[in-house]
């Protein structure tokens, strides 16, 4: 039975590379009929374009698959941590709510 679970498991690697991460303060999410789109973008303080970071495409049944599993994660950490503030009066601060920078 061990030996059949064991051939049954899916091995992820992951690389140094992707391990550390890729930073995103901003996620743009399109579908189609067929598939759903999430850009993760970077946006920096005072620069009037922002890149994507990355890419991913998943089938409508992975994006639901991944919304309960992030929703359920977000209960386990708020149970942990309390819940999440957000502000709701901006969807998204540009300017960063912080001072200007002088040189």
């Amino acid at each position: 039975m061990d030996q059949e679970q064991n051939q049954n498991q899916l091995q992820i690697e992951l690389s140094e590379e992707m391990a550390e991460g890729i930073y995103s303060n901003l996620a743009i999410i399109t579908h189609s009929n067929s598939e759903f789109v999430i850009d993760f973008v970077r946006v920096m303080p005072g620069v009037p374009k922002a890149k994507v970071k990355s890419r991913i495409v998943l089938t409508p049944d992975h994006a639901k698959r991944l919304l309960l599993a992030l929703g359920d994660n977000i209960n386990k950490f708020e149970d942990m941590n309390g819940d999440i503030a957000m502000n709701d009066s901006t969807p998204f601060p540009m300017n960063f709510g912080g001072p200007t920078g002088q040189a």
